[in-house]
């Protein structure tokens, strides 16, 4: 490896771990790419030097930060917004030198926050902050509006509003069909690298490649929505390359949001098992919106037969058009999957090697 190449790589990774290692990023950098403490001092101070980062302390106890590199924030009235004038006047500027696929993703998930806001809330005002390092660029949108889970449960007409929270999941979904796609949420928390939707009680938090994760707050319910996300200014996609992981061409060459992943983990509330039939149909709802569905059970130990049922037998017997596939199952969940989908191939007279190809954990 060329010396330059070398020398860039060891700046970066200094650049995304500082703030995880303040305190021993020099022995931490050195373990990692075998080189001595007095070469990773070096490195260090001319980070240093260049404005990205800055020590606190004592030579013997020194800690390293990353310096601010731009911070915005400012208040909007929504009566007349338009999302796409403060990224093109205020912010896009202040991210000059960022990568092009990182700028992208940032004003793909701005503007579409930011819009939700303007045409969902019901909010007076909204609050827009923006704080960018070398590491990474971090984006806040609030408002004191509604509140998007209430909002979804009520035009959706759903039980509980943990249930919104498995809708906005899967895609395809908005309380404003003639003026919205419902693709926004579901694209701009995989483009960028952690995502956090926030609203009463409820706190829906997403982060790459596929982790996703439901907690409900032990503290005041917030009031109205805010998304946060962050971007790793070293992160290689593109905008053009998620939309295509999900917006396969369809037979007539055009492209169509028809695959979803669903974390089946934000179906279980309260730690519950997940066991029953009506489970099942609550993590179904609107599956028939799409041509190809990737359940993930990360984080899940087991669920019931009837519940495997009606999602491995009873729905693709009513919807033959609809893959349904899954991943990160446990032997337990993987063993009730089976038993369903052996049963359905038996039904269909097909041969149980080619379920396999259907279903594959």
């Amino acid at each position: 490896m060329a010396a330059r190449q070398r020398t860039v790589l060891i700046r970066q990774f200094i650049i995304q771990h500082v703030e995880t290692h303040p305190d021993d990023i020099t022995s931490f950098t050195a373990k990692q790419f075998g080189v001595t403490l007095q070469a990773v001092r070096n490195h260090l101070n001319a980070l240093r030097t260049a404005g990205v980062l800055v020590p606190f302390g004592r030579t013997s106890d020194r800690k390293w930060s990353l310096v601010i590199l731009n911070r915005f924030a400012r208040n909007y009235q929504i009566a007349g917004l338009q999302e796409d004038v403060p990224w093109s006047n205020e912010i896009k500027p202040l991210l000059a030198g960022v990568p092009a696929n990182v700028v992208d993703i940032c004003g793909t998930g701005f503007t579409e926050m930011l819009n939700n806001a303007i045409d969902h809330s019901e909010s007076a005002e909204v609050e827009v902050q923006m704080l960018h390092t070398a590491a990474s660029i971090q984006f806040r949108i609030a408002d004191r509006g509604i509140g998007v889970f209430r909002k979804v449960k009520e035009a959706c007409g759903l039980a509980d509003e943990r249930e919104a929270i498995l809708e906005l999941a899967k895609g395809k979904l908005t309380t404003s069909p003639a003026r919205h796609s419902g693709y926004g949420i579901f694209f701009t928390s995989r483009m960028v690298d952690i995502f956090t939707l926030a609203s009463g009680k409820l706190l829906f938090t997403h982060v790459q490649p596929d982790d996703d994760w439901l907690y409900e707050l032990d503290r005041t319910p917030i009031e109205g929505t805010f998304v946060d996300f962050t971007i790793s200014t070293a992160n290689v996609r593109t905008p053009a390359e998620v939309y295509d992981q999900f917006c396969p061409l369809d037979e007539n060459d055009e492209f169509a949001f028809s695959k979803t992943h669903v974390p089946i983990q934000i179906a279980q509330y309260d730690n519950e098992q997940l066991v029953s039939r009506s489970q099942a149909k609550r993590v179904l709802s609107r599956f028939d919106k799409f041509r190809e569905v990737m359940l993930d059970f990360q984080g899940v130990e087991m669920i019931g037969q009837s519940f495997a049922d009606e999602i491995f037998r009873v729905f693709p017997l009513a919807h033959p058009n609809v893959k349904i596939l899954f991943r990160n199952a446990s032997p337990n969940v993987a063993k009730m999957i089976r038993l369903a989908t052996s049963r359905y191939a038996r039904e269909q007279g097909q041969a149980d090697s080619h379920q396999r190809t259907l279903f594959d954990p």
